[in-house]
């Protein structure tokens, strides 16, 4: 008896087995899932920012090698700075963080302020001497103005800029600044969720 159940058993098991392999052979020619929509904002926004520094190295020059007074650092740096807002006037908020952009680093940002260093980027801005200002592309970083350093973990969520350019947070924005120039390139209104500091 049990032969015969046994018997009966095996073609039935026999009949799935072409199943089986052709949902495999399925599973093994699935196409593979395409760049995500994050990668593709980071790929742009760095195309963008590094589009910044050749076009202002192109038409407004680089920053002479350092002098050894500083008065003409400061003199040449005023200088970069005002050649790039006649050759850039008119340049809107929203030129190097598009919409899609912005959104992209308000997520990032938010995450990063609800996850595990939330509390210690919180208290790190908190503790830094506060500073606001009105902000206008181009316009000069108060060179009196101590520079806000951005929290390590938080830079860590942020994507990576080319040699020029920096992140730095005034009140909730998130600021684009050219380092030679010492200018607001673009910047990021309310990246910052709520009362973040």
């Amino acid at each position: 008896m049990q032969g015969a159940l046994h018997r009966k058993k095996t073609p039935w098991l026999l009949s799935l087995t072409p199943l089986l392999l052709a949902s495999l052979t399925g599973l093994a020619q699935v196409t593979p899932v395409p760049a995500s929509n994050d990668a593709k904002l980071v790929g742009d926004f760095q195309q963008r920012a590094k589009q910044y520094l050749d076009w202002r190295d192109k038409t407004a020059g680089k920053l002479p090698a350092p002098a050894n007074s500083p008065q003409k650092i400061v003199a040449a740096r005023r200088e970069l700075a005002n050649k790039v807002r006649i050759a850039r006037a008119g340049a809107p908020q929203g030129q190097i963080f598009i919409p899609e952009i912005a959104d992209y680093f308000r997520r990032q940002i938010a995450e990063t302020m609800n996850g595990r260093y939330g509390t210690e980027i919180r208290s790190s801005l908190r503790n830094a001497e506060p500073t606001k200002m009105e902000l206008q592309i181009n316009q000069g970083y108060p060179e009196k103005v101590p520079l806000q350093s951005t929290p390590p973990t938080l830079l860590l969520n942020l994507p990576e800029l080319p040699k020029g350019l920096e992140y730095r947070i005034l009140d909730r924005e998130l600021v684009l600044r050219d380092v030679s120039a010492n200018i607001v390139v673009d910047y990021i209104p309310n990246a910052f969720p709520g009362a973040s500091k």
